[in-house]
């Protein structure tokens, strides 16, 4: 615990301006970012008698050993700066909201050619229109199902679509009259692009003036007796008419707003947001949040703001934001906000009417999630506690072990050998920690001598961690390599786990360690995770539990990895499918959990969740090698390039056959780079013809079966069923 007048600023330091300052412990983690419009007034709270500060805030001013400001010009530029770092550091100690779960959006593509109207989730894509968020994915369909009556706008994927094209016969819903089918030229593109439009306008709420058009064509039709045309008219009128009560009016001026209701206690917050268009109630989401900092409504509703419309502009950002309580200050806030939207937007409380009923009935569902979610919490919270009870009690372990680490293996026939890291904090999957891993250190299928190399190269990062921020006190060279990147790259982030990484360090040994050649994968999503300015760690924890996925050959392998980098204070225990037996180093019989045994459930979800991430990966490995081409391995030829050279020969076997002088006449592609090709193509060797394993048809190179080069083999096509080539990988 540190002593908040050790790293205090000295008096007259810290500027009477607005600003942003970050708190960070010893080990330059940022742990607490927050913003003021006086920088002096706002930090000297921090530093008073540690006995008259809030629980948490006494908490984080403990943990922390420095604190640093950043000086900006207004109060605007703080929020936007507050909101960048959050984002950037995740920062323990400042409030972060959680999706309680991931909503779906009706996402209309008019960033392509023919626009395609579907279910989306997940982060929101450039040139996309989104409409939601819904509560259910079904809710959606059936609304899309009743619209396609009127506006026949594309949804099948891409690969029905190129195919549908390819044939000339359009699918299901080209037949029925509820899809144009532009994919055999029924309709233009431009027409269709008219027609999404035309969609997304009625699905924004401006629904008046097309029923109205619709009455009025149905009536000249009636007029002209085109009786059949006129009852068409009616039924896609009564179609719309059906759409629009899956959502009631709720405010009668027909108002685009937000309404955000805040449900608290001393520990949890949980945040409602009803999203109204055209004066009807279109989504709606919610999050809980652990409220770790001392915060008042109005704090925790301008996180919600910034969290709600942090990566939102133009109409996204609606005119209105009705909230429970306001900012303080609440101009800088409103300001972000018209800067966001590009133009005025209203933040305020709603005192009568309509609004102020609608805000009671937001305020009631977050008070109901609040309830729910300290229910679920408190039953899965009892049974972690006592899953990692017995855990520790069969492995005899010291305490529960509170961060797990689970390794797997996977290959197809030892072809794209892979391993996973998944980790497990509390008893709860840590997904922005997964990691995974190449299998570099030899070629071929060994799980043993797989497992040693993976655990090994882990827990060299993490001695090369503690030795670069000095943890130990000797210093001395323990053979950790700490420039090679060892292939590891993040899984899929999602908000951070509740658990606390637990900080407790191992002693290096002095063994030498096995050098494997750094991989060449590039991070993929997640956190940044740089080594430094307190950004997350990559290998920063260690774990008090590392599991295995295998039985006593991988558990010695694990347990002779650590004991060759010295590491003497991590569990090591090994989960077998065939009797789920657990297994311990150095032991000649497993540990056998009850079957109804908390524990073995939590091992067994770790150990799956482990081989999911894996196989994940491996297939993934897969399907980029056989896509892969001998035009991949020529340096300096880029996607747009090569994509010229299939376009202008038609494929690669067509390129094989060229003459250097013939490649030059592709616009972009020097001499110099057509003697590489050449060289390229006439160094691989074709590649044995693909086989369809569904209907049995050999694909040549003309039809788009990719080519694969010698140092890369296609993968080969079993002659058994589904099941059978599945239960071939690992």
């Amino acid at each position: 615990m540190a002593d908040p007048s050790s790293y205090r600023p000295r008096p007259g330091e810290i500027p009477d301006s607005p600003g942003v300052y970050r708190f960070r412990d010893e080990h330059r983690r940022v742990i607490y970012v927050g913003k003021a419009k006086s920088l002096r007034q706002r930090l000297a709270n921090y530093f008073q008698d540690l006995a008259n500060l809030h629980p948490r805030t006494r908490t984080m001013v403990t943990t922390a050993a420095s604190v640093e400001w950043t000086v900006v010009s207004t109060e605007v530029e703080a929020l936007q700066l507050e909101y960048s770092w959050i984002k950037e550091y995740d920062p323990r100690f400042n409030v972060k909201y959680r999706d309680d779960k991931s909503y779906p959006y009706l996402a209309v593509t008019m960033n392509e050619e023919f626009p395609r109207v579907q279910v989306m989730r997940g982060h929101k894509k450039k040139g996309v229109r989104y409409f939601g968020p819904y509560g259910h994915a079904w809710a959606i369909r059936d609304t899309v199902d009743l619209l396609l009556r009127v506006f026949p706008v594309r949804t099948c994927s891409a690969g029905v679509f190129k195919n549908a094209a390819r044939t000339g016969r359009p699918c299901l819903l080209g037949y029925i009259g509820k899809c144009s089918a532009p994919c055999v030229e029924r309709i233009s593109a431009e027409d269709h692009q008219e027609l999404a439009e035309e969609f997304c306008d009625f699905m924004a709420g401006r629904t008046g003036t097309y029923l109205r058009r619709l009455e009025r064509k149905m009536g000249e039709a009636a007029e002209d007796m085109e009786y059949e045309r006129a009852a068409r008219l009616r039924d896609d009128i009564g179609a719309l008419r059906k759409a629009m009560e899956k959502s009631a009016v709720v405010l009668a001026d027909a108002t685009d707003a937000d309404l955000i209701a805040v449900a608290e206690d001393e520990l949890e917050a949980a945040v409602q947001i009803f999203h109204v268009r055209g004066g009807r109630v279109r989504g709606q989401r919610g999050w809980v949040t652990d409220k770790v900092e001392e915060i008042t409504t109005g704090a925790l509703v301008e996180h919600a703001l910034q969290q709600l419309y942090g990566e939102e502009s133009g109409d996204a950002v609606p005119k209105e934001v009705l909230v429970p309580a306001l900012p303080e200050p609440v101009e800088p806030v409103q300001q972000w906000l018209t800067d966001r939207r590009g133009s005025g937007v209203s933040l305020r409380i709603p005192q009568r009417g309509d609004k102020k009923a609608l805000m009671e009935t937001v305020q009631r569902n977050a008070q109901q999630a609040l309830v729910l979610h300290k229910t679920k919490r408190a039953s899965d919270l009892t049974t972690r506690s006592r899953a990692l009870e017995e855990i520790a009690d069969a492995l005899d372990l010291d305490s529960a072990p509170l961060r797990i680490e689970c390794y797997d293996i996977s290959h197809l026939q030892g072809d794209d050998v892979v391993a996973s890291m998944v980790v497990f904090e509390d008893g709860l999957a840590r997904k922005s920690e997964y990691r995974r891993f190449q299998i570099k250190g030899f070629r071929g299928q060994d799980d043993v001598r797989s497992m040693h190399e993976v655990i090994t190269r882990r827990f060299r990062r993490y001695l090369a961690e503690k030795e670069r921020t000095g943890e130990w006190a000797d210093g001395e060279d323990d053979g950790v390599t700490t420039a090679a990147t060892d292939g590891e790259t993040p899984g899929h982030a999602t908000a951070p786990g509740q658990g606390t990484a637990p900080g407790q360090g191992a002693t290096p040994g002095h063994h030498a360690t096995p050098s494997y050649a750094a991989d060449d994968l590039a991070l993929t999503d997640g956190p940044a995770l740089k080594d430094d300015d307190g950004r997350p760690k990559r290998f920063a924890y260690p774990p008090q539990l590392v599991v295995v996925d295998g039985g006593q050959p991988q558990v010695a392998a694990a347990q002779r990895a650590l004991d060759e980098l010295g590491i003497d204070d991590i569990a090591v225990c090994g989960l077998a499918k065939r009797l789920e037996e657990v297994w311990l180093p150095r032991e000649d019989d497993p540990v056998v959990l009850p079957r109804t045994s908390e524990g073995l459930y939590l091992l067994q979800r770790v150990r799956d969740e482990a081989h999911r991430f894996a196989i994940t990966y491996q297939r993934t490995k897969r399907a980029k090698r056989f896509r892969s081409s001998p035009l991949d391995e020529v340096p300096g030829l880029g996607e747009t390039r090569k994509q010229a050279l299939i376009k202008h020969f038609g494929s690669v076997k067509k390129l094989r056959s060229a003459t250097i002088d013939q490649i030059c006449e592709v616009p972009g592609i020097g001499r110099k780079t057509a003697e590489t090709v050449a060289v390229a193509l006439a160094r691989a060797t074709p590649a044995a013809p693909a086989v369809n394993t569904a209907t049995g048809e050999i694909m040549d190179d003309e039809d788009g079966a990719p080519e694969t080069t010698a140092d890369a083999p296609g993968e080969p096509v079993s002659a058994g069923t589904p099941d059978e080539r599945r239960g071939q990988e690992r």
